[in-house]
């Protein structure tokens, strides 16, 4: 069967992805243990969290359900219902070949970076919790097994002070004893009062001291009790971000995150290479294909993918392979709800090389609400045993914090 180019990038155009691959790949097989299964629709709905949180549901014919989500941001649920008419009447459990098309399908739109990936993202997380659930194994078995039980959260710190060196200490104090968290994170682009003209990104002297002072103040204050990471996110330029990163060298630094904007790989790599002060980066690259470049050019020495905006969890576990050819450990970036959190928690579980996951909503008093399950104790995330990622809608919790004219999940 032929087709002309632009029929095979129209998602509109009369075929079928059996049509274009199935018969070669045995994709129409029928599979006993009640594994022929089809996809019958996919949904989404954004909830109103400290970020518009994208939750997406692909539903099937034998009423099983799976559960994911993307990373937030405008347009990505409007792709995800473009995206649905491509992957209806498939079986979930061929995860990577739906990845695959989605990605060639999409590639007109975006398909290399941004938020088509984000809203791709969403639906290949959706698809490891499905697959899961019939299956019958949790989402991490999928990804080869785990290597621990537990995984690590790092919670992302913040004061109505933020700029106040001893109210960071002091937060960072009470997230350790009182929240009982032994890994944190400061924001270190803040005001600082010497500010003359931000836009140049420049660092002048008093700025360096008082963002040096807050590195100080915190790391003291804590000790051995915590690691502690700080964020510039992408704000300062390549001199600065040198001579900030040399500044803060005596301190015990976990690291220094997004010192430089995250387009030139050559200044990330100059930057990276001068400095004794572990520098991280990788939340704005999108992909196993952008992530790499940073990996094979020592640009860095953690790399941080965000789960459900580079790829999803398989493209996670590949980025952490070709990171583990480098001894590059993995730090992953979130701000997502419990949905991707737990998903990003079975990521880590299953590679060699995972440091911590994020945890971005900690001041959020309802953010575990949205699940029926516990997600965060003490610091760290139990690896669930349940089929698929092992969390489950709080429908009502949905319905109380949905953003302004979203509507809830059909459950018919």
């Amino acid at each position: 069967m032929s087709r002309n180019y632009d029929s095979l990038h129209d998602p509109n155009a009369e075929y079928t992805m059996r049509e274009l691959s199935g018969e070669t790949m045995g994709a129409t097989a029928k599979r006993g243990g009640g594994r022929d299964v089809e996809i019958t629709d996919v949904q989404c709905t954004m909830v109103d969290g400290n970020f518009p949180w994208t939750l997406v549901r692909v539903y099937t014919d034998a009423g099983i359900v799976g559960t994911g989500e993307a990373y937030w941001g405008a347009g990505v649920p409007e792709l995800i219902e473009r995206m649905a008419p491509m992957i209806e009447g498939e079986n979930p459990l061929d995860i990577d070949r739906l990845y695959e098309h989605l990605i060639q399908k999409m590639s007109g739109e975006g398909s290399v970076e941004g938020i088509t990936v984000s809203a791709i993202s969403g639906i290949e997380v959706a698809l490891h919790d499905l697959a899961g659930k019939i299956l019958e194994v949790p989402a991490y078995q999928l990804l080869g097994g785990k290597y621990r039980d537990e995984m690590r959260v790092y919670c992302d710190c913040h004061t109505e002070a933020e700029a106040d060196p001893e109210a960071c200490a002091d937060e960072a104090e009470r997230v350790v004893e009182e929240l009982g968290y032994d890994a944190l994170k400061f924001d270190l682009d803040v005001p600082s009062g010497f500010e003359k003209d931000r836009a140049n990104r420049h660092l002048r002297p008093g700025e360096i001291r008082h963002k040096a002072e807050i590195v100080e103040r915190v790391t003291e204050r804590v000790k051995d009790k915590a690691d502690v990471a700080f964020d510039c996110h992408w704000t300062f330029s390549g001199g600065s971000a040198k001579r900030l990163a040399d500044a803060i060298e005596e301190y015990d630094v976990w690291w220094l995150e997004d010192p430089v904007p995250p387009e030139n790989l050559e200044v990330q790599e100059e930057v990276t290479k001068s400095t004794v002060t572990p520098i991280t980066v990788g939340e704005n690259r999108y992909r196993v294909t952008e992530e790499r470049r940073l990996i094979e050019n020592q640009a860095v020495d953690i790399i941080a993918p965000d789960m459900p905006k580079v790829g999803g969890m398989r493209e996670t576990r590949k980025i952490a392979d070709v990171a583990n050819q480098y001894y590059v450990p993995v730090a992953m970036h979130n701000v997502s709800s419990p949905v991707a959190t737990i998903a990003s928690a079975h990521v880590g579980a299953a590679i060699p090389n995972s440091l911590a996951v994020e945890y971005h909503s900690y001041e959020l008093g309802w953010w575990e609400d949205l699940v029926e399950e516990d997600v965060i104790e003490e610091g760290y995330i139990t690896i669930p045993e349940e089929p698929g990622l092992g969390v489950t809608l709080d429908m009502d919790a949905v319905a109380e914090h949905m953003v302004d004219g979203e509507t809830l999940f059909d459950e018919a």
